[in-house]
């Protein structure tokens, strides 16, 4: 919609608020609302004015006024507030200069998608990530100076098939990594799911399935068509938030925390990425897998910067629980056709041109979709541009391999303070074009550092009590 429309909209659907919508460095949701008598068309280029020193990684108290300026193509009326509200998602601009704002991961990924038209390699970049989630029934968790503990619960969950709590127990429970992916009742929930995909429509997704996931206790995956780099990461922030909220009046909670559970499968965000140019896909070849030489010069450069990359796309403390051997993890990097145990898989689903892609498998659903998707691309087009050789493809199953094999297989980092001196080594290739500043990339590292890697290995953990305490 233009401005124009927005407002005609707004007046037919009898609007009476709107709320505004951005994304914090570390990648959550942020909102303000108003009154719909706020909203005129000149609201579109005078934006409306907000404190942005509270905002984490954001500017500090002396430069903290910021302008929100709503893209109209991006509105939709909210399915889940009590009053009729228009929902937009906004660009952050700094009121001195009518610049966008460094530091709004949206203007990132905007600003990959002009780099990479500049380049001359492409002129579109399309991703399709598929965010797994929980679906849990009880949430607690609290840590103080003496004490901490966090405790899950779901009705699906395998353990409870001896609870005998006073209830009736049905059974019907995926098994630890079994569940992938039968059918209802020991899937709880199709019906859930189902009505998160017709609200997701009716908010303008473009939805392609949806099922159960392997672990027990509610892991799910609701897959969207793919869209360009920064469609696809508004799409993103949209998808959870209409995950959560339909959860959440079912009495349900979700999270997409990579490794909520302890011996099973953790939710990853398995990313396929494509260029194209002049409207014409630039991966499909006759090379392995049918790729071209450009789309393995890509995963060159993903693989040669994905140790880098993983302070991004897997930028939390619990990404790292979730990347360990034996849980259908990539830890690996390597490449393959259909190998899922490979860092980056080559999906034979289709012979069609059109359908050729790479699917980065190590991302997971805790990262910022803006500054993941758009360092994917540079990573890729580093690739292209140097001409990187991916080597040699890896067909057999990489946990199969001898120690000796292994050997010649890189991987991926350990901990997040790992990958943030990964990041710190490597980051030039995320300075072009300007996509990226040091200045951003500093306080992104500075963030993660002090108050998630620091703040973890600063508390005493439950289990090290188990391990430790009769020492």
């Amino acid at each position: 919609m233009t401005p124009h429309e927005v407002l005609e909209f707004a007046t037919d659907r009898k609007i009476a608020q709107i709320d505004l919508r951005f994304t914090d460095l570390p990648g959550l949701s942020q909102h303000v609302s108003y009154p719909i008598s706020q909203l005129t068309e000149d609201s579109f280029e005078e934006g409306f004015g907000i404190d942005g020193s509270s905002i984490r990684g954001w500017a500090a108290i002396n430069e903290s006024d910021m302008l929100l300026i709503p893209d109209a193509a991006t509105a939709f009326v909210d399915p889940f507030g009590e009053i009729r509200t228009l929902v937009m998602t906004s660009d952050v601009i700094d009121p001195i200069t009518r610049q966008h704002y460094e530091r709004d991961p949206r203007w990132i990924a905007r600003r990959a998608e002009m780099h990479l038209k500049n380049s001359g390699i492409a002129d579109t970049a399309y991703f399709g990530a598929e965010a797994e989630f929980f679906i849990f029934d009880s949430v607690r968790f609290d840590q103080d100076q003496h004490s901490g503990f966090y405790y899950i619960d779901a009705e699906e969950g395998r353990w409870n098939s001896g609870n005998g709590k006073g209830q009736q127990n049905l059974g019907y429970r995926p098994r630890y990594k079994e569940g992938y992916f039968p059918v209802p009742p020991t899937d709880h929930y199709q019906d859930l799911r189902a009505e998160m995909v017709e609200t997701m429509i009716r908010c303008g997704l473009d939805i392609e399935c949806h099922h159960h996931e392997v672990a027990t206790g509610g892991q799910c995956e609701i897959d969207q068509r793919f869209n360009t780099l920064v469609k696809s990461a508004d799409n993103m922030m949209l998808y959870k938030y209409v995950i959560r909220n339909v959860a959440y009046q079912y009495g349900k909670s979700v999270t997409f925390m990579p490794k909520p559970l302890f011996g099973d499968n953790g939710s990853g965000m398995h990313t396929h990425q494509s260029l194209w140019k002049e409207g014409k896909p630039l991966f499909a070849g006759d090379m392995y897998a049918g790729l071209s030489q450009l789309g393995l010069c890509y995963i060159g450069g993903l693989l040669k910067h994905a140790r880098a990359l993983s302070a991004i796309i897997a930028p939390t403390t619990n990404s790292y629980k979730r990347l360990v051997p034996g849980y259908e993890a990539p830890v690996n990097l390597a490449y393959s056709r259909r190998n899922r145990s490979a860092a980056v898989r080559i999906p034979m689903y289709s012979a069609n041109p059109k359908a050729k892609r790479v699917e980065f498998r190590p991302p997971d659903p805790s990262c910022n979709p803006y500054l993941a998707f758009a360092a994917m691309t540079l990573a890729g087009m580093d690739g292209i541009l140097n001409r990187l050789d991916p080597g040699e493809p890896l067909d057999k199953d990489i946990y199969d391999l001898s120690p000796e094999e292994m050997k010649n297989v890189p991987s991926m980092p350990a901990s997040l303070e790992e990958a943030l001196a990964c990041l710190e080594d490597d980051h030039a290739f995320l300075l072009e074009g300007e996509v990226f500043t040091e200045e951003l990339l500093e306080t992104f590292i500075n963030y993660k550092r002090r108050s998630e890697a620091d703040a973890i290995r600063l508390r005493p953990h439950p289990y090290e009590f188990a391990l430790y305490y009769d020492i």
